[in-house]
């Protein structure tokens, strides 16, 4: 599966990461997770840390601007049995905007980014990457394709700014594309988890069935491990939507079958970043793991109230 075409310029960059389970080897046999990695320009790993449960935190950058049409990106990662990983971005990413600025390309050419994730059994992944900003008439399309097993785990939270609005500025002739697909692997069968595409652009920016004129779209999405009972996702769905309390923008968050899903539309990425925060609290609470812990290279951290919110629950 690749989005990469060999007939279309522009950066091509990949990062290819294994997260290798070194429990075996540690002191008194404990929890760690390190890693094995390979990247080429523009993407660069910058120095992980393991925290106090052994998951290992993996800040990625992108060395470049940002990404302009033809720009394309691969992101592939495999958790090994029994690993824990956190995967960030240093900065936020940008998309150029291309349409209408060539005459070989009067239509605008898209970036692209293509993340795959193969995740063990009795593995636990979060991706986390920081806000992606989609300047005016910016064409972007990213494709994720995850397989896990009934004993693992896949968290990923996204937030998209359409257009510089602090500027003035809106997507215009822009668009923003994303497919999430996530199977699980059960006595040698694939059963789909959970399968997302949108397309923002044209009608759905300014419609009231769309994103009514919001420059702010976030998604989140926990596909769970199966022993997670039904009440305790309703419950956690219900605690959700009462962290919403005291930020702007509309919220909405729902039980999977084996899961969570969140969506944040308002004009603030702040909020939807605090909100998703909240909730990332409250998952690692009803799994008993270690409070998220304030990530090094993110500008904008959760404050005492609201972490107090996360654990009064």
């Amino acid at each position: 599966m690749s989005l990469i075409s060999p007939k279309e310029s522009g950066w091509h960059g990949v990062c290819d990461l294994r997260l290798i389970n070194r429990s075996i080897s540690s002191k008194l046999g404990e929890p760690f997770t390190s890693y094995q990695a390979r990247c080429n320009a523009p993407f660069k790993i910058m120095r992980g840390s393991n925290n106090s449960d052994g998951r290992f935190e993996i800040p990625i950058l992108h060395t470049a601007g940002g990404l302009v049409g033809g720009d394309q990106l691969e992101v592939n990662v495999i958790a090994d049995i029994g690993t824990s990983g956190l995967l960030t971005t240093v900065a936020a990413q940008k998309v150029y905007g291309t349409v209408g600025l060539s005459l070989i390309h009067p239509q605008g050419r898209w970036a692209k980014q293509l993340c795959d994730f193969d995740i063990s059994k009795k593995a636990d992944l979060e991706w986390f990457p920081q806000e992606l900003v989609i300047f005016a008439n910016g064409l972007f399309e990213q494709n994720m394709h995850v397989d896990l097993y009934p004993d693992s785990s896949f968290l990923t939270a996204e937030v998209v700014r359409l257009g510089r609005t602090a500027d003035g500025e809106k997507l215009g002739a822009g668009s923003w594309r994303s497919r999430i697909e996530i199977c699980r692997h059960i006595d040698d069968k694939k059963k789909w988890e959970f399968v997302d595409q949108l397309e923002l652009s044209g009608e759905a920016l300014s419609s009231d069935h769309g994103l009514a004129d919001q420059p702010v779209f976030g998604s989140l999405v926990w596909i769970a491990p199966t022993m997670i009972t039904s009440e305790d996702l309703h419950e956690l769905a219900d605690q959700s939507r009462e962290l919403k309390i005291d930020l702007e923008g509309t919220m909405a968050c729902s039980a999977l079958d084996h899961g969570l899903s969140a969506r944040y539309i308002g004009s603030s990425s702040q909020a939807a970043r605090l909100w998703f925060y909240r909730i990332w609290g409250n998952i690692r609470k009803l799994r008993n793991l270690t409070s998220p812990t304030k990530l090094r290279f993110w500008p904008i951290q959760e404050n005492l109230i609201t972490e107090t919110m996360c654990n009064k629950n």
